[in-house]
């Protein structure tokens, strides 16, 4: 029996990804897609859904927001299969639509992640300088960035592995907040200012929809900037073990959870905050809904364990972030689209020269 033409693009895009080790497991996968995900967009993102739209607003848009993401992630999980490449959207944008189409995902793609990853640095320093003020910006952002290349130019596995451990700091936190919240909600520990336990009253104390539908549709760019990550399981499927088994998995996995986690964090924020408080706690991480639950609670030093919470979201944002950008290029390189130098891998297999052109890249985003 002849193997089809698919069958056979498919193990050509195989072999020409050799180099790059498959070196991910699908936890490693699941905490890629989460840890990209779950960052300044619910920590910070979700009080302002929640005081725009009402309870009942904001638990839809996340709903809303979920569905899109799974759908996407279904496609991409069929494609990522079917062609387990690294620098996935641009190869499958090339071969199924067009070649310029392909290569320009691949460079608004670097461009979206090496752009972001100054901004990054420079606001987890920020943060930073809250608790030392004494020491200069300059100093964390380049012990961040050499950090966070240290990371990625080392091996596939130990950028895998930092990654996963730094995904489940900001997973544990949210775990955490929705079953304190819940105890909170039903009375089982005390709230500030509550005689009683809210249960669910909050939701729609106000009214279903105080401020109208629309806020729900204008705030989905909010809502659908949170569930923007999910795609690095994409990214990363020409690195993974066995990827017609294990991407699958991860996409099922990562995409349940993050439902879980933003729906139930909605609902805890609002259960207990009226929505008008949800994004108005104060300056920089105090406005954080997080930051106010956790006050009402009675959590001691809620500011900074939140403020720890989202500088960890911010480097395992620019971990993998970094990752991403630099296999796009190596991708580019490997299509002949970009000088074959960029192509060069590391003996661990890394794409060296592609990511120290990516972090030079993110040079101009700590100027901001």
């Amino acid at each position: 029996m002849q193997p089809s033409d698919n069958q056979l693009d498919a193990h050509q895009h195989q072999n020409s990804t050799a180099p790059l080790k498959r070196a991910m497991s699908t936890r490693h996968l699941v905490m890629l897609s989460l840890g990209g995900a779950i960052g300044t967009g619910l920590f910070l993102g979700s009080g302002e859904v929640i005081s725009q739209t009402g309870a009942i607003g904001a638990i839809i848009a996340y709903i809303l927001g979920g569905a899109i993401a799974y759908m996407v992630m279904l496609c991409l999980g069929e494609l990522a299969v079917h062609m387990p490449v690294s620098g996935s959207f641009g190869a499958y944008a090339k071969k199924y639509i067009s070649p310029s189409t392909g290569y320009m995902i691949s460079w608004m793609y670097w461009l979206t992640w090496t752009a972001t990853l100054g901004t990054e640095f420079t606001a987890a320093a920020l943060l930073m300088q809250e608790w030392f003020p004494q020491i200069s910006m300059w100093i964390w952002t380049i012990i961040f960035a050499v950090t966070i290349f240290g990371l990625n130019i080392s091996s596939t596995r130990i950028f895998a592995e930092s990654e996963f451990w730094l995904a489940l700091v900001k997973v544990v936190t949210v775990i955490a907040f929705i079953v304190l919240g819940l105890l909170a909600i039903f009375g089982l520990i005390p709230l500030h200012g509550a005689q009683t336990a809210p249960l669910f009253s909050n939701l729609t104390a106000q009214g279903w929809f105080p401020h109208g539908l629309i806020p729900i549709f204008t705030t989905m760019l909010i809502v659908n900037f949170a569930f923007s990550g999910t795609e690095l399981i994409g990214v990363a499927a020409g690195e993974t073990k066995d990827p017609a088994q294990n991407v699958p998995k991860a996409i099922n996995a990562a995409i349940w959870r993050l439902l879980i986690f933003f729906v139930g964090t909605i609902i805890v924020i609002s259960a207990l905050l009226p929505f008008q408080l949800a994004g108005l706690g104060g300056d920089g991480v105090s406005s954080s809904p997080f930051v106010t639950v956790f006050n009402y609670i009675g959590i001691p030093y809620a500011d900074d364990i939140i403020r720890f919470v989202i500088i960890t979201a911010l480097l395992s944002a620019a971990n993998s972030g970094l990752y991403a950008a630099s296999r796009m290029m190596w991708s580019l390189s490997e299509q002949k689209l970009l000088p074959s130098v960029f192509a060069t891998l590391s003996k661990s297999g890394t794409p060296i020269v592609a990511l120290v052109v990516t972090m030079f890249g993110a040079i101009p985003g700590l100027l901001s």
